[in-house]
Order: C-alpha cells, then structure tokens, then sequence
C-alpha cells in the first residue's frame, strides 16, 4: 500500500483535529459485559516525519467531561470523584517520550499519561493510516489507529473493586492537519478543573 506524501517530507506540526479524532475505552461491569466510553480530544500537537518515526513526538489533552457513556445518569457517576473527578482534574494529559518504528506501518508510542493528578508511563501500540492532501486540497493531514491497555489503579482509582474491572481498554482514532503554528505544549489541567487558557 502507498499514500499521498506530500513533496519533501520531514518533520512537520499537525494540530489535532478534535472533530476527527476520538477516544474510546472499554472495561468490565460485574462480569457482564465490556460497555464503552467515549471521550474527547480537546487540544494537542503532533511533530511528524513519515521517513523518521524516531524523531517525532506529541502532547494532547482529552476532556473527561466530555465523556459519553450512552446515559445521562451514567456519566455523572463516572465523573464523580470516586472515579474519573471530572470536577477535580477535569484533563488527562499524555506527553510522548519517544517514538518506536516496529514495521512499515506500526510503531509504539512511549510517553506518560497524567490523570487525575498521577502520572504513569504509557505505551501506545499505533498503526500509521495515512498521509495526504485532502480531496479538496484544503489541508495536509496524517491518520492514525491506536490501542492500549491501562489499569485503573495505577491511577488511584479503587472505588468499586467488586464490580468494575481493572484494566481499562483504550482505542484511538486520530487525525491531525498540518499546521506550522502548531508547537505549543498543552497547558496542563489545573487542580480545579477549569479550562486552561
């Protein structure tokens, strides 16, 4: 498989574009089923080579007041402080430590993930979709599909033991438009959980 590489490709900025880019997760309930979450990807950068994996990196920002559980109810009782606290530490913030290119396609992203004020290291395994001008050539953007697993402990988060599960399933599917002024590090969230500048 080829993609539309813009001409003269080396590392480049990309913002994300929040509309097309989402979160997913998924974790056990009473051993019933696996239901899903949906979350939203508020802000964030993304410094890209296609020829040099390596020498890339991003931060990003996901709104956990954004989350969507399907029911109204349901999503103010994740939110309370016993679980997410939205209210609390209202962003999950990950920055990249490095960039594992692991075949033409696939790579890992290491960094750490910041949520609910406790950081932990996060290994995102992703696949490059593609890169490419869109059908009406008004931006340059690059997609990618990412999977990991995270325990919810690990995060101070112990509340129902009995009923919840503890890994956390996490999808992403993300796209990002080239944008030159896009370097600037997402603030990170703030112990009110009010909106950054």
């Amino acid at each position: 498989m080829t993609w539309a590489v813009p001409a003269h490709a080396a590392l480049q900025n990309y913002r994300y574009d929040t509309v097309h880019s989402q979160v997913l997760f998924s974790i056990t309930h009473d051993g019933y089923s696996r239901p899903f979450g949906r979350l939203h990807v508020s802000r964030g950068w993304l410094k890209f080579d296609p020829d040099d994996w390596a020498s890339s990196s991003t931060e990003l920002d996901i709104d956990l007041t954004s989350l969507d559980m399907g029911d109204a109810d349901w999503n103010r009782a994740v939110l309370k402080p016993a679980l997410l606290d939205g209210a609390g530490h209202r962003y999950a913030h990950f920055a990249s430590t490095s960039v594992e290119r692991t075949g033409d396609r696939h790579g890992v992203l290491h960094g750490t993930l910041t949520l609910r004020g406790v950081s932990r290291p996060l290994d995102i395994a992703f696949t490059f979709n593609r890169l490419a001008t869109t059908i009406y050539g008004m931006h340059t953007v690059a997609g990618f599909s990412g999977r990991t697993t995270l325990h919810r402990r690990d995060f101070g988060i112990t509340a129902f033991a009995n009923s919840i599960g503890d890994d956390v399933v996490v999808w992403l599917e993300i796209e990002a438009i080239r944008d030159d002024g896009a370097d600037a590090t997402p603030a990170p969230a703030t112990p009110s959980g009010k909106e950054h500048p």
